[in-house]
């Protein structure tokens, strides 16, 4: 049995949105080179996902968004919005990348691994149950989270990306079985993830908002894991932990203005890894926009996936410190006290 299963394709690099685009297919070959180049291999089963099915996207997505996709598959240059194109590679890697999870989750069931990582593309969580949007086509991580509610299990999702998830948000802000919690730089785009966005109905208070200032470092970060992230996943009783993994809050992204490392990308997922049940940790890549630390925060996550003294041969970057957000996490988790 391996440790972590790796589902990559080549295919996901056949999305290609026009020159110039920051979600770009190097993305991929640099996520891809990382972890060959961290000498990881014999942890690693590299798997190819399949083409998720109608059946399971429109356990997300209304028939009218899929269509839309569908629609615009096998064309180039499809603008769909500002941000959001398509080629003609685009439908057949966004099925793909939703369907990752879903072999994941089939073969974690299987007890043929202890964690997955999705190395996919093009990323998932800005899009909503109607809409593509932010870069994104399919909610990849949000489509295998509905097909593990749709049997009774309970997911929570931890979104340490630095765009705050709305599209995954807007899936399950009316759910009691899916706990989404989202640390992201705010104001950033797409705008939403106030603290007060808590959920509605059923969902109250399962739905948990850490809107970081610019400048925020890692030290924030891992505060908000151990006073209010982990102990919410505790109480929730998750089943399963679902990971969008965005490497963009990292320093020396060009998107964003946080301050976060490799190092810190290994601290949260290490975190995450301990609190989850035995095998039952996905990751997702969402973002990520400077190849370099792509490819670090990378290695970071799936080390710490494969095991908490997993050593690599690439030296990762060390913790991150500096204050920046304390304010914040202490503001949220007084507000999800009372819960």
């Amino acid at each position: 049995m391996a440790d972590v299963i790796v589902y990559a394709d080549e295919r996901v690099a056949e999305h290609r949105p026009p020159d110039g685009h920051p979600e770009r297919p190097e993305r991929y070959l640099a996520a891809v080179d990382g972890l060959h180049r961290a000498g990881l291999g014999e942890a690693i089963d590299w798997r190819t996902p399949s083409a998720a099915p109608n059946e399971a996207i429109l356990g997300i997505h209304g028939a009218g968004h899929v269509e839309a996709i569908e629609a615009a598959g096998g064309q180039d240059h499809v603008r769909l919005d500002p941000d959001t194109h398509m080629s003609a590679g685009s439908l057949d890697a966004a099925r793909l990348a939703a369907g990752a999870g879903l072999d994941a989750i089939a073969a974690l069931r299987a007890g043929e691994a202890t964690s997955a990582f999705c190395l996919v593309r093009p990323p998932g969580h800005h899009a909503t149950p109607s809409e593509a949007m932010g870069f994104c086509l399919f909610n990849n991580i949000a489509v295998a989270a509905q097909s593990l509610t749709a049997v009774g299990e309970r997911v929570a999702i931890v979104d340490y990306d630095a765009h705050h998830g709305n599209g995954t948000q807007d899936a399950f802000f009316d759910r009691d079985d899916v706990l989404f919690v989202s640390l992201h730089e705010y104001p950033q785009y797409p705008g939403t993830g106030a603290a007060t966005e808590t959920g509605v109905g059923v969902g109250q208070g399962h739905t948990i908002n850490f809107p970081m200032p610019s400048g925020s470092t890692g030290d924030a970060y891992l505060r908000a894991f151990d006073t209010v992230v982990i102990p919410a996943i505790e109480r929730f009783g998750a089943d399963w932990i679902l990971i969008s993994a965005g490497f963009d809050a990292h320093r020396d992204d060009p998107l964003t203005n946080l301050g976060l490392t490799s190092g810190d990308h290994a601290a949260l997922t290490r975190r995450l890894v301990a609190v989850a049940a035995p095998g039952r940790t996905i990751a997702f890549l969402e973002g990520g926009y400077d190849l370099e630390a792509l490819s670090l925060s990378t290695i970071a996550c799936v080390a710490e996936l494969i095991g908490p003294d997993t050593t690599t041969d690439v030296a990762l970057e060390a913790e991150s410190n500096g204050g920046r957000g304390i304010e914040i996490v202490d503001a949220v988790a007084a507000l999800h006290a009372i819960r």
